[in-house]
């Protein structure tokens, strides 16, 4: 009897080794193989499930390609619309990801909800058709157009494709469909790499719009090798907290619109609403007479979004004072409490500073430095911040308060929500808004 080779596969990038290893020299990951059993080479042939063309295709010149305009159809969900530019591309090969419970496959039935119109075949791999219905009857849908299919075999699965072609294909999740002809478990780096190359086939060679949802690892990322992120046209990151109400969808890449996107959901009893006002949302429980509470406005996208800064700052009973922050960076957060201490004089000694973006929201934008500056010396002093008042501005070492895009964007969506007073870095384009408006160069000018 032969002996069974062992080999190490990388479970992020599938780079084998011979041996374990602690680093993957592929892709740089650490603890990342997994001990497999190496499969046996077979004869070159062609794939069982093969559809690609027999003749092979002639090069032609860039000015000869004939461009063909992008048929767009909206899914009648404008948050969802926004966020994929427009609406759904036909032939577009899509990758939803999220946390387990988070509402992507909410989502999906709402999509064939909004768009009677539209044939949606609905692979089921981790729930059962009674699963589905009940989820449909909770938000209310009848489901004429939607059929469920409850088998993970690649072969099948695009062989029902074929047969009944569908607007929209539904694959929940990519991580239960398999391939006979691999020995590897279903969520293999393998399975994952042959399965989505044959969905990518399927979408652009017989023009079948592909949805496929992805688990996600625990530091956040899509399971699976990265060249499944690549492969497709759109990723799309559902995001959220189990003890918040609102959900926000990221567009991450789209090669047929603008990335980095964000759509905004409400979580009900009903399903998912569409919140069309996410400013509105976040500041809806804001008390401006307690001090340390300070509002910015950041960019998420095209989409300017009001929030709420607290910050809380109060002496320390242990040696070591905490620096804690929540939907914020907290090297940063580090890094303006040092300025503060060095440009405005401010000392956090022997205190513990407490960070929170209202709302579970998680920023990265700078234009919140001043706020964050401008509510942590609020705590500190105790005096509350005036009311309808806007920081915004990027915070240097040197206490500068510098510029940031969109300020234009930012204002308007505060003169919308009634805000009155702006404190925010010295620009010539915010001479057109009507709110009372104070620039600052210096930290010390905007405090």
């Amino acid at each position: 009897m032969a002996k069974t080779k062992i080999q190490y596969e990388c479970s992020a990038c599938g780079h084998l080794s011979p041996k374990w290893l602690g680093l993957c020299p592929a892709c740089g990951e650490w603890h990342t193989f997994e001990e497999k059993v190496a499969e046996k080479k077979k004869s070159t042939k062609k794939h069982k499930v093969d559809i690609s063309d027999n003749g092979e295709a002639e090069a032609v010149a860039l000015k000869d390609v004939q461009q063909s305009k992008e048929e767009r159809v909206s899914t009648n969900l404008s948050e969802f619309d926004r966020v994929l530019g427009g609406g759904i591309v036909d032939g577009s090969f899509l990758l939803l990801g999220g946390d387990p419970g988070i509402g992507k496959s909410t989502l999906m039935l709402q999509v064939a909800q909004k768009c009677p119109n539209m044939k949606i075949l609905y692979v089921a791999g981790e729930e059962s058709a009674s699963q589905i219905k009940q989820r449909a009857d909770r938000i209310g849908m009848s489901g004429d157009n939607l059929l469920i299919y409850n088998n993970t075999d690649i072969r099948n699965v695009i062989s029902q494709a074929r047969k009944i072609k569908p607007d929209l294909l539904v694959v929940d999740s990519i991580q239960t469909v398999f391939s006979s002809e691999l020995s590897s478990l279903p969520g293999s780096v393998q399975q994952i790499r042959e399965c989505s190359a044959m969905f990518q086939q399927i979408a652009k060679k017989e023009g079948i719009t592909t949805l496929m949802i992805g688990h996600v690892t625990k530091e956040g990322d899509i399971a699976g090798p990265r060249i499944l992120e690549h492969m497709v046209d759109t990723v799309l990151h559902f995001e959220g907290d189990q003890s918040q109400l609102h959900r926000l969808l990221r567009g991450v890449k789209n090669r047929f619109g603008p990335a980095n996107e964000v759509g905004v959901f409400e979580m009900r009893d009903t399903g998912l609403h569409e919140v069309n006002n996410p400013s509105d949302l976040f500041l809806a429980e804001m008390n401006s007479s307690v001090s340390g509470n300070c509002v910015t406005c950041v960019m998420e996208g095209s989409r300017p979004i009001l929030i709420e800064i607290q910050a809380l700052v109060t002496p320390s009973n242990y040696s070591t004072p905490q620096r804690t922050a929540s939907g914020f960076d907290q090297r940063r957060l580090s890094l303006l409490i040092a300025v503060l201490e060095k440009r405005a004089a401010m000392s956090f000694a022997g205190q513990d500073v407490y960070l929170n973006i209202a709302g579970g929201l998680k920023i990265n934008d700078t234009a919140a430095d001043l706020a964050v500056v401008a509510a942590l010396a609020s705590s500190l002093k105790d005096k509350p911040i005036p009311e309808k008042s806007l920081y915004i501005g990027e915070v240097g070492l040197g206490g500068e308060v510098r510029r940031i895009p969109f300020l234009k964007q930012r204002l308007s969506e505060a003169e919308k929500m009634g805000f009155k007073h702006a404190v925010l870095p010295v620009s010539k384009t915010a001479s057109t808004s009507k709110m009372n408006l104070k620039p600052a160069d210096q930290i010390m000018k905007a405090l």
